[in-house]
This record gives C-alpha cells, structure tokens and sequence, in this order.
C-alpha cells in the first residue's frame, strides 16, 4: 500500500509538473505592463502609443503604464526598451529613426535588437510647395531642379532626418544629385511648412497629416506622396510613381516590439492583441481624426519590413554623407 501511495503521489507531482509551463504561459499578463515611448508626451508617436495602450488594457486584462523615456535622439528610449527583461512586462513602440541611428554611429541597436510584434501606422513623404507656386505637377519642379541645381532650398526636420532623406532618395531615384537641392534643418516639419510660407524655402518634404492644416487653408499644395497608393485623407494627390515613375517609398512608421528572446507564447499574445486594436474600430477613427496613415505588419512581417527600410535608408544617408 506504502507503494503504492509513493507511486500515486510520484505521477502526479510529474503531472503537475508537466502542466505549470503550460498555465504559468497562459496566465500572462497576471501583472502591470510597462509601455516605453522614445519620444516627448504630447506628439504623434506617443499619441499612437496611448490609443495602443488603452486598447491593449481591455483585452489584456492588465494595466498599462506608459512611460517616455526621452533623450539621445530617440536612442535612450530605444535602448531602454533593447535592454529590459524579455518577460513581456516591458514592451515599447519603436520608430523609423531605428533604422537610421546606427548609421549616424549613434547606436549598435537595429531593429533585429527586439521582438517585433506589430507594425501599426505609416505616413508616407510629400512634396510641399507653396499654392502659389508655379509648378502644376512634381515634373514641372523636378525639371525646374535639373536645369537650376542649388535654386531651391528644402526643409522639413533636422540634418538627416527621415523627411531629409526622403527628398535625397526622391532626387538619387530620379538621376539627380542629392545635393542640388540644399537642406535647411528645423526642428520638424511645423517651422519647415512656416518657411516655406514665408518664402525661406521652396520645397518642403514631410507627411500630409502634418502640411494638413496649410493645405486645407490653401497656403501649401501638395505635388506628389512618396508611398504605393494614394492617401486616403487626400486622395487627390498623386504618388510619385504616377508623377514621375519613380518607384522610391518612404515614411515615418510606428510599430510595437519587445526586448530580444521574449517567450512565444506572450509574443503570440502580444501579436493577436495587436491585431485586435488594429482592427478596432477605435483605433481607425483615432487614424482617420488624426490623420495618419494605417499599416498593420505582425511579428514576421515587421521584421522584414525593418531590414528593407534600414537597407534603404542606409544606402541614402551613405550618398549624402551622412552615413559613419
């Protein structure tokens, strides 16, 4: 009987055993979530991010707590999300500037630094000029470009920043010299469009949602958008394949990931979660009142997404000299 007893006991300490990974994986999140933002409270990136946030509560059944962690051009936040634990209870949204940093020898960090989960918005580049402009198409102001290279100036953001490199791309995929057209940095897009309505300069690259305001008030006109399809919020703008044949894309991009090596199952939770607010009806009325532009990747395809922009960027910022 003794024996017997052991025996009974001995099966199902083994069964219990065999099913803890099982329950402990289904029972995440069974505590707060950490949300790190890399940039100031108040923008675009972090207005994505508390939308996410509050979606993600609902479903998960956990509060989420989102923290920005500023600084270092985007790399202080970056990195604090590259180094937590991977438990899942850090996660972070991560930008378009991850696959610049490092080649301004800012950061080692990539975007094969995390666990991607979700890619969640994409706004694509435009081509800004002023109403009053006498360019009816973008060919009217490239051709402009090629037979007065250094007439015009731009703006949008600082040195080598995306909306930088976006013009430097549209003129490398056009056969023209980056620098035919000079750059003056601002500190985003905001003073640039300010520029260019006072006449500082002649040509502003940077997203529709941001030269929105100046357009619908008949200041600003924009030629052309840098993407694979017209915009939704102004779908009377061309893209500038249509407009030159040019197949160059960018934009500034959002998504969420977690530290490198975070379990399956919560990576799997994370993702449909993701998914879930992508979906809602929410969060598209929170794109469309804002303006930006809606792109859904999962964990896969976010990390494909990731190598293909880093690859592009890197090959611009090396043309224009900005690569280290």
């Amino acid at each position: 009987m003794r024996r017997f007893l052991m025996a009974g006991l001995a099966l199902a300490v083994s069964s219990f055993a065999a099913l803890a990974p099982n329950a402990a994986a289904a029972a995440y999140p069974d505590r707060p979530i950490t949300l790190i933002v890399p940039w100031n409270a108040g923008g675009g990136t972090d207005a994505v991010a508390r939308i996410v946030a509050s979606l993600l509560e609902k479903d998960l059944g956990q509060p989420i707590a989102v923290v920005n962690r500023t600084g270092g051009q985007g790399v202080v936040g970056h990195q604090a999300i590259a180094d937590a634990a991977p438990d899942g209870y850090t996660i972070g949204i991560i930008t378009v500037e991850i696959g610049m940093m490092h080649w301004q020898g800012l950061t080692q960090l990539t975007g094969a630094s995390y666990t991607p989960l979700a890619l969640m918005n994409e706004d694509p580049a435009g081509v800004q000029v002023r109403t009053d402009a006498s360019y009816k198409t973008l060919d009217d102001l490239i051709a402009d470009i090629k037979a007065n290279p250094g007439k015009f100036k731009a703006s949008g953001t600082g040195q080598g920043g995306i909306w930088h490199l976006a013009l430097a791309g549209m003129l490398s995929s056009l056969k023209l010299d980056p620098k035919s057209v000079p750059w003056v940095p601002s500190n985003g897009a905001a003073p640039g469009l300010q520029d260019l309505v006072a006449g500082g300069v002649q040509v502003v690259t940077c997203s529709i949602p941001e030269a929105r305001s100046l357009i619908d008030a008949k200041r600003v006109k924009s030629l052309a958008i840098m993407a694979s399809e017209r915009s939704k919020l102004m779908p009377d703008i061309p893209t500038l394949k249509e407009a030159t044949g040019s197949s160059w894309t960018i934009g500034a991009w959002r998504g969420f990931a977690a530290p490198k090596g975070l379990d399956k199952a919560a990576s799997d939770k994370l993702q449909a979660a993701l998914k879930k607010v992508y979906d809602s009806k929410e969060y598209q009325e929170f794109l469309t009142n804002r303006g930006f532009g809606g792109r859904y990747a999962d964990g896969p395809g976010f990390a494909e997404f990731m190598a293909k922009a880093d690859a592009s960027l890197g090959a611009v910022m090396k043309e224009v000299g900005l690569a280290k």
